[in-house]
């Protein structure tokens, strides 16, 4: 068949989880046999989020090829198992960057460049996925139009109706409305709010959120009502009649345990169901989705509390989303509800870190970078250390954990990471355990320089690591980061007691160290992180957290 398009847009406030009802919907075709992959257009005018700041946007997910992009990718991924890829993020910032390019090549012949149609029609482009499409072609298996590899693309605009910088991602959806006829179907997500005072849910703003989205040319099809209280059959009548849209679809998003319930009630009120209706295609049998009910009952079944610190400097929980999502899947699949409490790396000290990490069953030396709150990690890494408490150390957490080790077992009080010195005087001074990778050291551009995506791992045979991954030789994970081991100092660590135990073999790069004779203390320079899902989580997590246990 043709390739679909869904489109998904949100109202009245930010926020609401276009991300997860994005998800949901490709988890729900995807458990009837399509094939789907879901994009994510970020109205911002940054080329990616990896300059942003966490505070600001979260965490910066990294996919295998190494584009850096927004956290909702990483949703995508743990709920379809697909791999995104370059293609399925885009901003603002790179459309205007292709099309500016094009206009210096002096493509456009000279004419003037405009919103519409030159701007809308690179955005045009990249939903319809021609990009990816040329890519295909050049590899020598071309596809038969653009997107015909996927029968359904799923593409989520963020922000809210009425920002100016989504308006011509608006516009791009309604050209590509008329464009594509029945083989397009937008999705709106609103918020109808409840009043305390007066014991009434609101749906004004919904219906005013709609006028607007028709006011730009777009008559949603299907609503997705945001609401923490359930909505009788005569609020969502209320609502279908005034916006348009049929009643069945008119659906219900209310707050659920767990985000990966939100699937299964998606499925009970036939949101998968209105839209192949709408497009035109055979409802067939509601699929059973048994791995996915099996996996929601062992979340059910998992009561047991195990505790686990995530020592870092960003207090915000969507800065190490992943991470927090990969421990909770973990948990679940050991039976237990993973408690996660964060340690605040700068406010940790000698004096108070027994007090700070009492009662951990596991430590998270959290990732991330510059040199605020990196003494805090050492002395959590060095507790975790001489107290035998299983500890895992990613990307930079590793690199604490080389450290600390270095300073307290090898006697190299100065020993740091040359990040953390400014002047070569002064890396004269340290030891730089861990320094600036070589292919960095000319590099002035911060954005997408990185060592980023995925590469390959060795493992050692017989190391815990190697057990993890189920006796394994080779790996491959995702990366991000500019600095390294220094192989100069392997020798030392590993008679030590420090082993190295996961070498890139490619660039001879320490990717894993861990301590054998330790329960479980492993630091792993790449962001495992990535690639856990809901029906595989990842390894290393897995087995952290049964060492925890």
């Amino acid at each position: 068949m043709d390739t679909k398009y869904i489109f998904v847009t949100g109202g009245v406030v930010s926020s609401l989880g276009k991300g997860i009802i994005s998800a949901s919907i490709g988890k729900l075709l995807q458990a009837r046999g399509y094939k789907v992959t879901i994009q994510k257009f970020d109205p911002y005018i940054n080329i990616d989020p990896g300059t942003l700041n966490p505070y600001e946007h979260g965490e910066c997910y990294v996919t295998e090829d190494g584009m850096e992009t927004d956290l909702d990718l990483g949703h995508y991924e743990r709920f379809t198992g697909i791999h995104t890829t370059r293609y399925n993020s885009i901003t603002t910032g790179r459309i205007y960057k292709a099309v500016i390019d094009r206009e210096r090549r002096g493509d456009y012949l000279g004419k003037t460049i405009q919103v519409v149609p030159h701007i809308t029609d690179e955005i045009k482009r990249r939903m319809l996925r021609e990009d990816e499409q040329l890519q295909t072609k050049k590899g020598g298996t071309a596809a038969a139009s653009p997107g015909s590899q996927y029968d359904f693309i799923i593409t989520e605009v963020g922000g809210t109706i009425g920002d100016i910088e989504s308006a011509p991602f608006m516009e791009a959806i309604r050209q590509l409305r008329w464009q594509l006829g029945r083989d397009a179907v937008c999705v709106h997500l609103t918020y109808v709010p409840y009043l305390k005072a007066a014991d009434e849910l609101k749906t004004k703003p919904t219906q005013h959120s709609v006028k607007e989205l028709q006011g730009m040319g777009i008559q949603p099809d299907i609503l997705v009502l945001r609401t923490e209280r359930h909505l009788d059959d005569s609020m969502r009548l209320k609502v279908a009649s005034f916006c348009n849209v049929d009643l069945e679809c008119v659906v219900q998003s209310e707050d659920m345990p767990s985000i990966y319930e939100v699937p299964v009630n998606m499925q009970r009120q036939g949101l998968d169901a209105a839209i192949l209706r709408k497009i035109g295609i055979p409802v067939g049998e509601t699929p059973a989705m048994k791995p996915w009910h099996d996996f929601l009952d062992k979340q059910r079944n998992a009561t047991r509390e195990v505790h686990v610190a995530l020592v870092g400097k960003y207090d915000l929980q969507d800065a190490y989303k992943s991470i927090r999502e990969s421990l909770n899947l973990a948990g679940i699949y050991n039976g237990v509800k993973t408690k996660l409490h964060f340690v605040n790396s700068e406010e940790l000290t000698k004096e108070n870190v027994a007090t700070r990490l009492e009662g951990m069953a596991g430590i998270i030396i959290c990732p991330g970078f510059g040199q605020r709150g990196i003494e805090g990690k050492i002395v959590a890494a060095e507790f975790s250390r001489t107290h035998d408490i299983p500890t895992f150390g990613i990307c930079l957490g590793m690199q604490m954990i080389v450290i600390e080790f270095a300073r307290n077992v090898l006697g190299y009080k100065n020993a740091t990471s040359s990040e953390f010195v400014s002047t070569s005087s002064e890396d004269k001074m340290h030891q730089l355990v861990i320094d600036l990778m070589e292919e960095q050291k000319d590099i002035t551009q911060k954005g997408g320089t990185m060592r980023l995506g995925a590469y390959d791992c060795e493992l050692v045979e017989g190391s815990r690591t190697s057990e993890a991954y189920g006796g394994k030789a080779l790996i491959s994970e995702r990366h991000r980061h500019r600095y390294e081991f220094n192989n100069a100092y392997k020798a030392e660590y590993e008679t030590a007691g420090m082993k190295c135990v996961g070498i890139n073999p490619a660039a001879g790069l320490v990717e894993i160290v861990e301590i054998p004779s330790l329960r479980w203390y492993i630091g792993t320079q790449f962001h495992p992180e990535y690639s856990s899902t809901v029906l595989h989580p990842h390894p290393l997590f897995m087995s952290f957290i049964k060492a925890c246990i």
